[in-house]
């Protein structure tokens, strides 16, 4: 099912509460806030809690093993996903997937009533599995359920809203694991419920290659996806460039904890206040980017968004670089310090810039890639972004062993925008648009 390009009417986000889009946002939102919510409470518990406190590995190296457990999936099955979106009639797939996580979460309740690590990694493993299915099947399907001109909003409201769950999910998740465990089984529960219950609403597809071959060699059919995606020269480009977002954003936050109680002396509230500029940053950034493009694509932005995130980055490290060691306080103690007005503004600069590099990428990647093509691309996506987010903690661990400052690493990850920008700029289609966007100003 797909809309026809008529010209647009009405508000610019009309369509976000018919039945082709709401499901699957409601879809989206329930399946990223309990993904993040169950991750946030089991790493709340080792940390804090002392779940499995008399394992062989000790916490840190556990949620060391948790992270990768959750992104290995990734790795292994993202081709696989894009097989089965084309294969399948995407709606319907939405719905099993949704099935497999309340199963997931009812041996999660398992795992938790009887403090076994071992079943909750398990489940760790098996969450990372299926929003890796549900990856590139919801990037797929909104070009087949919104009209061009609708595109672009549409992605805005999805990224926007995936990042407001990804935050409420880690700030419940952090609440719950100090509850009683039956109020976090439930919450786990009830929240996979209402995501199954929105996928039934999602309107049937059908399938772009029913007679597509699922092939269950992970090695070749990964490596055969690579290849081909890299064939196509402006997927490859956004692909990469939403890779970089992903490694930025991944370093910002795994460091937030360390960089809150280290360079601005606040505590667990001040972490929260901080991770809520952050992800709100985004949200209006990817909203705010979706209004100024008017129903179009325009690659121009992205650039944007880069010198906004270089810029903030290192008025960031300029207004912290001589706090150190301060004494550990609340909110009301960071707000009455000299650069806190400062340091937030740089954070939701941060987030909201990077809205504006991000959309246009995701946006780009969805219409420059064939309707056969597209959940493949999506899938390809994944497993790029989950190997640049490898590369994010293998660099932080080297930069902080050899400088012992999150500075330093947050300094060459600003700077870093600048080679991705030289590398998106071989795209022709990214330099027409800056020479169009440079025409209509003069």
């Amino acid at each position: 099912m797909s809309t026809p390009d008529i010209l647009p009417s009405g508000s610019q986000f009309a369509f976000a509460r018919t039945k082709r889009f709401l499901p699957l946002f409601g879809t989206q939102f329930f399946g990223a806030f309990n993904d993040n919510l169950f991750k946030t409470a089991l790493f709340v518990l080792i940390s804090f809690y002392g779940l499995g406190s008399n394992s062989w590995l000790p916490a840190s190296q556990m949620l060391n093993a948790g992270a990768l457990l959750y992104i290995l999936p990734y790795f292994l099955f993202s081709a696989l996903s894009g097989e089965l979106s084309n294969k399948l009639d995407k709606a319907i797939l939405a719905r099993w997937i949704k099935a497999t996580e309340i199963c997931i979460m009812l041996v999660a309740g398992f795992g938790f009533w009887l403090h076994s690590v071992a079943i909750l990694m398990l489940c760790l493993f098996l969450m990372g599995t299926h929003s890796t299915l549900f990856g590139p099947l919801k990037y797929a399907i909104l070009p087949e359920y919104l009209s061009s001109y609708e595109l672009l909003n549409g992605n805005s409201l999805i990224e926007s809203g995936t990042f407001l769950s990804i935050l409420l999910g880690q700030i419940f998740g952090t609440i719950l694991a100090g509850t009683d465990t039956v109020w976090l089984f439930g919450t786990l529960l009830f929240v996979a419920m209402l995501g199954q219950l929105a996928s039934m609403f999602m309107p049937r597809v059908p399938a772009q290659i029913p007679q597509q071959y699922i092939d269950t060699n992970i090695l070749r059919s990964t490596r055969q996806l690579l290849k081909q995606t890299y064939q196509q020269k402006s997927v490859w480009i956004a692909i990469i460039g939403i890779s970089w977002f992903w490694l930025v954003g991944s370093v910002y936050i795994t460091q937030l904890p360390t960089f809150t109680r280290l360079n601005l002396g606040g505590n667990e509230a001040v972490f929260n206040l901080i991770l809520t500029l952050f992800s709100l940053g985004i949200g209006s950034g990817s909203i705010a980017c979706a209004r100024l493009s008017r129903h179009q694509l325009h690659l121009s932005l992205v650039m944007l968004g880069a010198f906004g995130i270089t810029i903030f980055g290192l008025l960031l490290i300029w207004v912290t670089q001589a706090q150190h060691n301060l004494p550990i306080g609340g909110i009301g103690t960071f707000l009455s310090r000299p650069h806190s007005l400062a340091v937030m503004l740089c954070i939701i600069g941060i987030g909201f810039c990077g809205g504006f590099f991000s959309l246009p990428l995701y946006t780009w990647l969805q219409t420059s890639s064939s309707d056969k093509f597209r959940a493949h691309a999506v899938a390809a996506n994944n497993i790029i972004n989950g190997l640049f987010m490898v590369c994010a903690a293998i660099l932080s661990a080297i930069l902080i062993w050899l400088f012992n400052s999150i500075n330093v690493l947050y300094l060459i990850v600003a700077l870093g925008n600048v080679p991705i920008l030289f590398y998106l700029w071989r795209s022709p289609e990214l330099r027409l648009d800056f020479k169009r966007f440079i025409l209509r100003k003069h």
